[in-house]
């Protein structure tokens, strides 16, 4: 099940929930006040990978290209 961050409107506290995908726009009360204005909102995420892509790139466009990244090169 994925986890959700969930901002109070009221406490403006984050809490972080596992529920179902089905469920994650279902009313939820706020962890820290009990509050019933909570708002699902976007979670962010950081991946590193010692300079080289992680995910989402195509195969280099030439030899000097270091793992899809083009900058040094140009291209």
């Amino acid at each position: 099940m994925p986890i959700y961050e969930y901002i109070c409107r009221d406490c403006e506290k984050v809490s972080e929930v596992i529920r179902p995908m089905s469920q994650a726009d279902a009313p939820l009360p706020c962890a820290a006040c009990g509050g019933k204005h909570t708002k699902r909102q976007l979670s962010l995420f950081y991946a590193e990978s010692g300079g080289r892509a992680v995910a989402g790139t195509s195969a280099p466009a030439c030899g000097s290209c270091a793992g899809g990244d083009c900058g040094s090169c140009g291209h």
